[in-house]
């Protein structure tokens, strides 16, 4: 893993405060299969070297771009200089108290996609600093998919939309 994910990235994945390392590491696979650069905001609810994490990642792992941040405040830092000429990256937060569902959402280049925890969501707060938040609609009185799940269906129509322009 490295330290930073790259300043020029189509798309990131952030993974806030994780708590299942079976999904993160799921998640992660996906990043490095399609290409996509990661960041994990800290603390997680497991250690890196869990072997549940490192089972659902396989030797996947070694293939994509992690960003750690020890705080949600250090990745808010890190995401406002990231972008073009120093600039903020778009925050989209993946949510099921999210307003615009995932496929009405225009996605562009260097954004950050969000996902919570799996036990607690995002925090007030996050959502607060989200630019945007999305939703997939389920039908009621059914909740939310699971998170590696949520977050490979939003990834698969955000690459879906730039597909022509990585």
């Amino acid at each position: 893993m490295t330290d930073h994910s790259p300043a020029g990235a189509a798309l990131t994945l952030a993974l806030y405060q994780p708590d299942i390392p079976q999904n993160a590491g799921t998640m992660l696979r996906a990043c490095a299969c399609f290409g996509i650069s990661a960041a994990i905001i800290e603390p997680a609810g497991f250690p890196v070297s869990d072997r549940h994490f490192r089972r659902s990642g396989m030797d996947y792992l070694d293939h994509v771009d992690i960003a750690r941040h020890v705080s949600f405040d250090a990745f808010q830092a890190w995401r406002r200089a990231a972008g073009p000429d120093g600039g903020s990256r778009r925050l989209v937060l993946l949510t099921t108290g999210g307003d615009t569902c995932y496929t009405d959402f225009a996605f562009c280049p260097g954004d950050i996609l969000m996902v919570g925890r799996e036990s607690a969501g995002a925090p007030q707060h996050v959502h607060d600093s989200a630019d945007a938040r999305i939703t997939i609609p389920m039908r009621p009185p059914l909740r939310s998919l699971n998170v590696a799940m949520a977050a490979g269906m939003a990834i698969g129509e955000a690459l879906r939309q730039m597909r022509g322009i990585r």
